[in-house]
């Protein structure tokens, strides 16, 4: 098995919003930097201060899907992240000072279901990123695997429905899922492959309208038999990863 890195995706507030990177920096034992640094706690959350929490506390997609036509731009050094939206205006803030989180949650709310429970406060934690797992976390995906999809549903599906941090061409539909357990060298760096993605209904939004046009679950259960798509892993050697690198097994 021989891949070739294709995309590198963040989400530096989970849920709210992707950004493409050519090259990034990986720590073993830590998450993509800055991918889910930022979450979205609503209205009925219960939440453990100062740790990681399940997604249930957050805004997300599977609940809200007009969040996933939200795409990001972080500006490390100042901390303020930019989001756009088909249906709002660009909106650029500092989501660890109150009062700019607050104008954020003045610009989610109008895309947030009113029947679900609406977005209240930005919650971070030092050093844990809010990755859907409870341990640090990177997503994989082979695009391979996203082509089959669409075929099987008769359809283009854009990749971007999938949230995963690393985008990997030249693999057999569905090879990437063989890989749990094993080892695999990526750049200057090694993940070890820990668990399937099981997956949720945002993925049947589109992520350019925010609307809900794909049965994704549905087909995923026909075609395969389960929810799954996509793998975890965990960084167990870190170093830099670029656009064009080669992933082998180890």
């Amino acid at each position: 098995m021989t891949g070739k890195l294709a995309a590198i995706y963040r989400h530096p507030l989970k849920s709210h919003g992707r950004e493409r990177l050519e090259t990034v920096m990986l720590a073993a034992g830590r998450e993509v930097p800055w991918d889910r640094h930022w979450a979205v706690a609503h209205d009925a959350a219960r939440l453990t201060e100062g740790a990681w929490n399940p997604c249930a506390n957050f805004s997300r997609g599977a609940k809200a899907p007009g969040l996933m036509a939200i795409n990001a731009r972080l500006d490390e050094g100042a901390e303020r992240l930019t989001l756009s939206h088909p249906e709002r205006a660009e909106l650029t803030f500092r989501p660890d000072d109150p009062d700019e989180a607050a104008r954020f949650i003045d610009w989610v709310r109008p895309i947030s279901p009113t029947d679900r429970a609406l977005p209240a406060r930005i919650y971070t934690v030092k050093g844990r990123s809010m990755t859907d797992t409870d341990y640090p976390s990177v997503s994989l995906i082979g695009l391979a695997s996203n082509r089959a999809l669409g075929e099987y549903m008769g359809m283009d599906l854009s990749p971007l429905r999938w949230r995963a941090n690393l985008w990997v061409e030249h693999l057999r539909p569905f090879e990437e899922q063989d890989w749990i357990g094993q080892q695999v060298c990526l750049g200057e760096a090694v993940l070890h492959v820990e668990e399937p993605i099981v997956r949720c209904l945002a993925t049947a939004a589109n992520p350019d309208t925010g609307q809900r046009d794909a049965d994704t679950l549905k087909a995923l259960n026909a075609m395969r038999g389960h929810q799954q798509f996509g793998v975890y892993a965990r960084v167990i050697k870190g170093g830099a990863i670029h656009i064009g690198d080669r992933l082998e097994r180890v």
